[in-house]
């Protein structure tokens, strides 16, 4: 049976859960193949290349790139990857970020062409794997696996409120940042993404 739940006791437990878990991240250098829950594997998207790049000679040399986790929670969905792509700049101001979210059975290094694109339009750019995706799937039925779990047991929220939590706890880090402005933050997404960011 579907698990139901009003809004209000929602907040209120995601109130309790960010007291219990303590803000905790990791820079990590990451040897991972991209897991597209998919066949064929996506090769090629027209929308993720549609946002040209700014023409910076020698631009993947001036590209910085960071890999790290957050841990949002207990367990193993709870370590959060992230891809962060930006300038390297000598004036060490804080500038705009903007957090892409993928679509079903995606990841985040799928966001690539963008997260370039406004990086080099200098601002800092954020990528997740969202629950049951990228790293954080273990085959390729990981996601609709954990949606058919979710509605026979009620066991997870996979398909938008565990990972709204993950931003939340990403949301805490990139107003921490020191090269982030914590005024100029955005979000956007791409189909299942957009309906998250929505929230």
């Amino acid at each position: 049976m579907p698990r139901s739940f009003a809004l209000s006791s929602f907040k209120s437990s995601v109130v309790d859960d960010l007291l219990k878990f303590p803000f905790m991240w990791k820079l990590e250098n990451l040897l991972w193949i991209p897991m597209y829950q998919e066949t064929p594997r996506p090769r090629f998207s027209e929308a993720m290349e549609s946002c040209p790049k700014a023409n910076i000679p020698n631009f993947k040399d001036l590209l910085k790139e960071e890999n790290l986790y957050l841990i949002t929670e207990a367990g193993e969905q709870g370590r959060l990857p992230v891809l962060i792509l930006s300038m390297k700049e000598s004036n060490h101001q804080r500038r705009p970020a903007v957090v892409f979210l993928h679509s079903t059975n995606k990841c985040k290094e799928w966001l690539r062409p963008l997260l370039e694109a406004y990086a080099s339009r200098g601002y800092v750019t954020v990528a997740i794997d969202s629950r049951y995706h990228g790293e954080r799937a273990s085959n390729m039925t990981t996601y609709r696996d954990a949606l058919v779990s979710s509605w026979k047991k009620g066991d997870t929220m996979p398909f938008i409120f565990d990972t709204v939590w993950d931003l939340i706890k990403l949301a805490d880090y990139l107003t921490q940042r020191e090269d982030i402005d914590p005024s100029r933050i955005g979000i956007t997404g791409e189909s299942l993404g957009g309906l998250m960011n929505e929230i």
